[in-house]
């Protein structure tokens, strides 16, 4: 398994609209796609204008195989929606998920 893992910076009074926003937009946009196995959004207390995606992948050949014209037809109605300037992606990352044999 494969994790996209993005973080975000969002004005804490837009917080849950974004992430409304991306359950109504992204996810549904994401999940016709072979290999998507789920998504989770992480929130720290201690930082209200921060939101991490965490984004599970079957493979990274099925995650890079999303055309990017979806992806950037998705953003662009995303941004639409949530309004101009009112998040910025600060980081990205992708790990994979190890598992050890038991003993």
């Amino acid at each position: 398994m494969v994790i996209e893992w993005l973080k975000f910076k969002v004005a804490p009074q837009l917080r849950e609209k974004f992430i409304q926003l991306d359950d109504d937009i992204w996810t549904p946009t994401l999940a016709q796609f072979s290999g998507f196995l789920g998504k989770e959004v992480w929130i720290a207390p201690d930082m209200p204008d921060a939101l991490i995606l965490v984004i599970r992948w079957e493979t990274r050949q099925k995650w890079k195989a999303i055309p990017v014209s979806i992806l950037e037809v998705t953003e662009k109605q995303f941004a639409q929606a949530m309004g101009k300037d009112s998040y910025e992606m600060i980081g990205t990352g992708e790990y994979q998920v190890r598992k050890f044999p038991a003993n």
